[in-house]
């Protein structure tokens, strides 16, 4: 289960360290996408071969199902994890998530989610105090 928040920089390269407790979950690589929110997706192999499958029962019939299926799939990169356990954003997905040095790796149990600093700021701000009620609404625990 991939679960913490961890803040790494970005190079102008592109390149970004990936968490040793993420990269022992997750393997030799991860497929980074566009993700929601104005965040990066990150899966293991496994993980998003269950993503694909369930986006390809999508109806090829609906606008939106077309849509959202071109703009997830287009963006997908495999990034192989260097000897330093770094991965190579391409410049689409770093302008994409508005990357340009600090960075936050979010484990969100299936996925990872790498932001902007500025951006998980923002939303955590935001999100603090309205956590409550949406706990209330969403969950019974």
């Amino acid at each position: 289960m991939l679960i913490g928040e961890y803040r790494h920089n970005i190079d102008s390269k592109g390149r970004l360290i990936v968490p040793a407790k993420f990269r022992n979950i997750l393997g030799d690589n991860l497929i980074v996408t566009r993700g929601l929110d104005g965040c990066l997706f990150g899966y293991s192999l496994d993980q998003w071969q269950k993503i694909q499958t369930k986006i390809e029962e999508l109806p090829v019939n609906r606008k939106d199902a077309r849509t959202f299926t071109r703009f997830f799939f287009s963006a997908a990169t495999d990034c192989d994890f260097d000897k330093q356990g770094r991965i190579n954003l391409p410049d689409l997905l770093i302008n994409y998530a508005g990357l340009n040095k600090k960075c936050v790796l979010v484990g969100l149990s299936d996925r990872v989610e790498i932001w902007s600093e500025e951006k998980w700021n923002s939303f955590t701000e935001e999100t603090e105090s309205k956590f409550e009620d949406i706990a209330e609404d969403l969950l019974d625990l």
